[in-house]
């Protein structure tokens, strides 16, 4: 048995240690140098000798990241985070709880998360290149934060352009953050993530993501991000290049023809962008390849990949919907692990911060298992499925802070082939085209606005 005296952390490498072959190996990849590290480079570490230190606080934010379904007192007793009271006990308050979420801040959090994603990321990408170029993602999506006035002053919402009497009244009906991350495509690791109030641009907050993008590979962007401001200095700056889809405004000159569909083209750069950026040259050349899907609109790619016969039109065009894994990755984030609510608990900005960088690493963390066990049966990581490895990597979890007899061991190795078979899907039928629609029709039922209390002073 795992003494009681240890911390949850200690549980958990004692169980990794003890299952070395078990799925998934917990937090194995989070170095417990790397916790001390941030809580000491950002003034964080605890001095005092308290119930819940704050390394027992990093290890309860990522619990409430898995164990979605629980208060956060239960998650703290499930996963016996507190250390033992004078009486011995391990019960403790939610108000401790909340003081200790508020002393370690979300400094930490985030340093962890930035320290820990670029070396998941890179191995995850290195692991499984397309012409010796590692794929990456960059894309935003919206999530809902709880509905308190702290949250509503920072995060703000969608104005649906109705105002009455100097009052919006049709403001989104829960404060809304946005989230802008890099991804390694293949695995679904993400590299780096940035996220904030709702009204910022997507494009400003990828500005900080593009300096995080790997020497030797291709970022795959949405059309929005086609700017000379980004995509110049991304391709003159080591060996990064990029994917894009044209806007239907995009304006080049063609060079000559490289193929069916394929030519060599120049871009100039406008003054105002040259005016910003006095680097920029006046024009650069790009490759624009036309191409439609049946069922779909012709579409035409640009692309810094200008050597046709290294990257062919052909990978290129099968290449670009590896965009929509991002998609996907959100989809895992918000549909599985959020429990379709797509709702940050926590009711301050501070605590929202910490609660979504600690979201973030335990989305890495199943994902970094999920490619460990790909590459064990020799399947792509996007056959192994998410569900099921988030409900065994919470199962695991459990059983790690409770304890897990050695007795117990030989029955979980020797069902373990038979579950990991059943964590392969099929592969994807790429000739599906589902077009978009609404699934299920909205409430009948009027639209409850935010109230904002007379004795409140007005959220701006």
């Amino acid at each position: 048995m795992v003494p009681i005296e240890e911390s949850f952390a200690e549980a958990l490498e004692y169980t990794a240690q003890l299952t070395p072959q078990a799925f998934p190996k917990l937090t194995q990849h989070l170095h417990p140098a790397w916790v001390e590290e941030a809580l000491l480079a950002t003034g964080a570490a605890t001095v005092r000798r308290r119930r819940m230190p704050a390394e027992q606080t990093i290890w309860l934010l990522l619990g409430m990241a898995v164990l979605r379904d629980l208060p956060i007192t239960m998650v703290a007793r499930q996963l016996d985070v507190a250390l033992p009271a004078h009486d011995g006990s391990r019960t403790v308050a939610s108000s401790a709880l909340t003081q200790a979420r508020a002393r370690l801040g979300s400094e930490p959090m985030e340093w962890l998360f930035l320290r820990s994603a670029e070396e998941w990321a890179n191995r995850s990408a290195d692991a499984d290149r397309w012409r010796g170029l590692a794929l990456y993602g960059v894309d935003g999506t919206t999530l809902r934060v709880a509905d308190s006035p702290e949250n509503r002053a920072h995060f703000g919402g969608q104005d649906s352009g109705r105002h009455e009497g100097g009052r919006d009244e049709r403001q989104s009906g829960y404060p809304l953050m946005k989230l802008v991350v890099l991804m390694a495509l293949r695995s679904h690791v993400l590299g780096a993530a940035v996220f904030g109030p709702f009204a910022t641009d997507e494009r400003s907050y990828a500005a900080s993501l593009w300096q995080t993008v790997p020497e030797n590979s291709l970022v795959l962007v949405d059309r929005h991000h086609l700017n000379a401001g980004v995509l110049v200095p991304l391709m003159t700056t080591g060996t990064r290049h990029w994917l894009t889809r044209a806007k239907s405004s995009t304006k080049f000159v063609s060079i000559r023809r490289l193929g069916a569909g394929d030519e060599l083209v120049e871009f100039k750069v406008s003054s105002e962008a040259r005016k910003k950026d006095t680097s920029l040259p006046t024009h650069f050349d790009a490759r624009a390849i036309r191409y439609q899907r049946k069922g779909y609109r012709p579409q035409l790619l640009l692309t810094s990949l200008v050597d046709d016969v290294k990257y062919p039109a052909s990978e290129i065009r099968a290449l670009y919907h590896e965009r929509w894994e991002l998609e996907l990755g959100f989809g895992e984030i918000k549909t599985d692990m959020l429990e379709r609510l797509e709702t940050i608990r926590s009711k301050h900005p501070t605590t929202v911060a910490q609660e979504m960088w600690g979201l973030l690493i335990a989305y890495n963390l199943v994902r970094l298992e999920m490619t460990r066990v790909a590459a064990e049966l020799g399947v792509p990581p996007i056959r192994i499925s998410f569900v099921a490895a988030l409900r065994e990597f919470a199962h695991q979890w459990v059983l790690a802070a409770n304890g897990l007899s050695p007795g117990t061991i030989p029955k979980h190795l020797a069902a373990l082939p038979d579950r990991l078979r059943h964590y392969v899907i099929p592969p994807r039928r790429g000739e599906r085209v589902y077009p978009r629609a609404v699934k299920i029709k909205m409430s009948n039922y009027d639209r409850k606005v935010p109230v904002i209390s007379p004795s409140r002073k007005r959220l701006k």
